[in-house]
């Protein structure tokens, strides 16, 4: 089995696209997954980040949230679905923790 080099003037064609004369199309394929893809609550974080982000929780979501969408993109599901139930149990603890302050507020203003 012998390996031939290419002469430079090959080289350099095959680098810029070959010669002037001719045409190539590059396509680009992109393979969806078939199965539903796994909410990664991002809209749901920001929006506790925004309004309801009691000791920053809200924020640690919004965090986790884009991490599991960053680990989507490469294709590793199981991260991102790690990271998305981060993101949720977060929400759920800030929203929860949020509505219970603003119930304290109203009550102490209330009896006044």
């Amino acid at each position: 089995l012998k390996i031939r080099e290419m002469p430079k003037e090959q080289q350099e064609a095959a680098v810029l696209g070959g010669p002037p004369g001719s045409t190539s199309v590059t396509t680009t394929v992109i393979n969806m997954p078939s199965e539903i893809s796994k909410p990664d609550h991002v809209v749901w974080s920001l929006f506790n980040t925004l309004f309801m982000n009691f000791c920053c929780l809200g924020f640690i979501a919004y965090a986790y949230s884009v991490k599991s969408r960053d680990r989507k993109m490469v294709g590793d599901m199981t991260g991102a679905q790690a990271y998305a139930s981060t993101a949720k149990c977060l929400n759920i603890s800030s929203l929860v923790f949020s509505i219970l302050v603003i119930i304290i507020f109203i009550i102490i203003y209330s009896t006044k």
